[in-house]
């Protein structure tokens, strides 16, 4: 009798284990999938940055357990900003309930579930995370830097169009993501820097430092670091290159233990419709600090104050800092002394950058005090720390220098472009 009964309890485990939606636990078809396919498949899809992708119930099945780690430990979707300190678009952070999802799915073994429950695959954007380009601009010929050392060179790149442009998105893809330390794209308007390209051999100029020419607010088109994802620009808005305008591609490249050719190209998506105003890059910066060897909570404040009759907008934020980067925040103080929450990453990665978008545009009218806190790991116990023994850092250049810096994308509210918007494209 007794062992009738343990059998008709095991074989009732046994049912309950088979039909996972039973006890409510998720399945990857029906819940894990979509998780997977809105936070994850950015990255994690055939040649980018992810190192595997997750297009399938087989992938996710295999790295199962990988999954689960970096879940628990919040290190994977890499979504930076500390939620509720400032509101951004397209954020592929992980809510609670999906995170428990996450975690409730591998714990169960991972089941599949019947894959009638899966949503409509994404289509394939191909090379470029944001679909086929407009145009697409590349060094003229690949260029390998010197290894052990930080080189900073420029490339005049192919002159998109006889026309002006009104840029909505751009994507940078490294030819070489293990020696492209950052980029950043500039406009020249008067040619100067064909002059520095013939006075240097080989390809491209020396430029550590800056392009080479005087640069203004109009100067810069974007730039990417590590973990930089191609996002749009809100409707209405675009980034100028006026018509003969030359592109030119900064490359900060640091080959430590190897170096190799590289090649990078940068994708331009342009507006579709009507551009009411043009996008400029400000910096917030601190430029003279020293960060004591060994110290592991150095504090370095940079601030910018609107000047009169500039009121604008903050569309977006793009923090910066290097190795020993721990912290880095942001507010806007308006005249009343009233902080409005800007940006705080408070666990920062190298590794993982980016434009973050507002969901609705901060403005900051003249006088709005802009302050921008950084926080630095300078002590021996930082792993990331690329001096041994530690040694004082300040503001740099080059990889192992320091930084404490971030561009505002902002919009000028006393400019409007609709009544010229005829011609544009």
């Amino acid at each position: 009798m007794l062992s009738k009964m343990v059998q008709r309890n095991a074989l009732a485990l046994v049912l309950l284990w088979s039909v996972p939606s039973l006890l409510g636990q998720p399945t990857y078809s029906r819940e894990v999938s979509r998780i997977i396919q809105s936070k994850c498949q950015i990255c994690h899809r055939p040649n980018d940055i992810a190192p595997f992708p997750l297009m399938s119930y087989q992938d996710a099945s295999t790295w199962a357990e990988d999954i689960q780690r970096a879940v628990a430990e919040r290190r994977m979707p890499p979504w930076k900003p500390v939620p509720g300190y400032g509101e951004f678009r397209d954020s592929y952070g992980l809510t609670e309930e999906e995170r428990q999802t996450i975690l409730s799915w591998v714990h169960a073994g991972a089941p599949e579930g019947d894959p009638g429950d899966l949503p409509e695959p994404v289509v394939s954007s191909g090379e470029w995370q944001l679909g086929e380009p407009d145009l697409v601009v590349e060094m003229k010929e690949p260029y390998t830097p010197p290894r052990g050392k930080d080189t900073y060179r420029c490339f005049i790149v192919s002159n998109p169009s006889q026309e002006t442009l009104y840029v909505n998105a751009f994507d940078v893809r490294p030819g070489d993501r293990q020696i492209v330390h950052h980029v950043i794209l500039y406009i020249d308007e008067k040619g100067l820097a064909e002059r520095l390209d013939q006075r240097d051999e080989g390809p491209g100029y020396n430029c550590f430092g800056g392009p080479g020419f005087e640069l203004s607010f109009s100067s810069m088109l974007g730039g990417w670091a590590p973990g930089t994802i191609a996002r749009r620009l809100p409707e209405g808005i675009g980034i100028q290159i006026p018509r003969g305008g030359r592109l030119i591609m900064q490359v900060h490249y640091y080959a430590a233990g190897r170096t190799s050719e590289d090649q990078t190209k940068v994708g331009l998506y342009l507006t579709k419709g009507p551009v009411e105003r043009r996008l400029f890059y400000i910096p917030v910066v601190n430029t003279r600090f020293e960060i004591p060897a060994g110290n592991s909570n150095y504090e370095v404040r940079a601030n910018f104050m609107v000047p009169p009759l500039l009121d604008a907008k903050v569309i977006q934020v793009f923090p910066h800092m290097h190795l020993l980067g721990k912290k880095i925040q942001l507010d806007y103080v308006d005249l009343r002394r009233n902080t409005r929450p800007g940006i705080l990453i408070d666990d920062w990665d190298f590794n993982w950058q980016g434009f973050y978008t507002y969901k609705e545009a901060i403005a900051v009218p003249a006088f709005t005090d802009i302050r921008l806190r950084c926080v630095f790991d300078n002590s021996a116990n930082n792993p990331r720390n690329p001096s041994n023994p530690v040694r004082n850092v300040g503001w740099g250049e080059g990889t192992e220098d320091e930084m404490c810096l971030a561009f505002l994308g902002v919009t000028f509210d006393r400019e409007n472009l609709l009544p010229f918007s005829g011609s544009q494209r």
